[in-house]
């Protein structure tokens, strides 16, 4: 995903960053059930619930009630942070010290180009001291706070929640801390100990998956095996994920039919009339003589028909 350098004091450590997450989650696409075409979205006024062009959208950031400041695409791009293929490590800390909730995604640190010894060093001095290293980094123009800290044989960077984004928990109704604070009594919290106990075991991450997802995964399988499958038009899809090119399809077909029109008269304009030798206009072929007599006979059958009516 992204290849720099672990930087702290005059240490450099040249890495590529690898994400160590993989989503187990299920995407449901939305299907026309009377025609199983693809169901986007528009960019629409909220309020008159018209279609709004690409061009015609603008970026505001609401201050007040029902009020916005409107920045432009060079005042956001000069706030963006200086992008550099750096981890900067700021400071270390105790491994205990940071709340898990500050704790967002892991990426994998792998060394390249002859970095292994230092990233080793750096690797084992962090577990040896028992601290992690508390950092910025850049990563698709957006600034990240990371956490380094040795795992098994790699260096992971956990992305982390800013200061302020994790909200306080003093504002909840929790009971206070410590056992005779919180009314605990000895029999109680031996049980408790006792249960804990019992339900320990190793981690083994191969026993808590997502069950939803492979349900879902399964139950899809079955059915696909069973033929239970709609066949969804490819060119919908990539018609639909145009995000600024949705088509209203009336107006496609009276564009369609105009053009069509215009072309017509052009078409027979270009083609002269066909003269015969003499310079006499061409004599109708005998299929076309065939198909004006009978003609002219079911014209007189049904004027024959409509007097014995009447």
């Amino acid at each position: 995903m992204w290849k720099g350098a672990i930087s702290f004091g005059l240490v450099n450590i040249p890495v590529a960053l690898y994400s160590a997450t993989r989503s187990s989650g299920i995407d449901f696409d939305w299907l026309d059930r009377r025609t199983m075409d693809p169901v986007g979205y528009k960019r629409v006024n909220k309020k008159t619930g018209k279609e709004v062009a690409s061009q015609d959208i603008v970026r505001g950031v609401e201050y007040g009630h029902d009020r916005y400041v409107v920045l432009t695409d060079d005042e956001i791009e000069s706030a963006y942070p200086r992008t550099t293929q750096t981890i900067e490590l700021e400071a270390f800390v105790d491994a205990d010290e940071i709340p898990f909730v500050y704790l967002e995604r892991p990426y994998y640190i792998a060394p390249v180009s002859r970095g292994e010894k230092v990233y080793a060093l750096l690797r084992e001095a962090l577990r040896k001291s028992n601290r992690v290293a508390v950092a910025r980094v850049v990563i698709h123009t957006k600034q990240h706070l990371a956490m380094l800290m040795p795992c098994g044989r790699s260096l992971v960077l956990n992305l982390m929640r800013w200061g302020g984004e994790v909200r306080s928990s003093d504002e909840l109704n929790l009971p206070p801390a410590g056992e005779k604070a919180a009314g605990l009594r000895e029999a109680e919290m031996k049980m408790a100990l006792q249960l804990v106990d019992d339900m320990t075991q190793k981690w083994d991450a191969d026993q808590f998956r997502n069950s939803f997802s492979e349900e879902i995964r399964k139950l899809v399988e079955t059915k696909a095996r069973e033929g239970e499958v709609e066949v969804v038009e490819e060119e919908a899809l990539q018609a639909d994920d145009a995000e600024s090119n949705v088509v209203d399809l009336t107006s496609l077909l009276r564009r369609s039919l105009q053009g069509r029109h215009k072309e017509a008269p052009e078409e027979e304009a270009a083609k002269p009339p066909r003269k015969a030798a003499s310079g006499k206009s061409p004599a109708p072929s005998k299929t076309g003589a065939r198909r004006a007599a009978a003609g002219k006979k079911a014209t007189a059958a049904s004027s024959r028909a409509k007097r014995k009516a009447a």
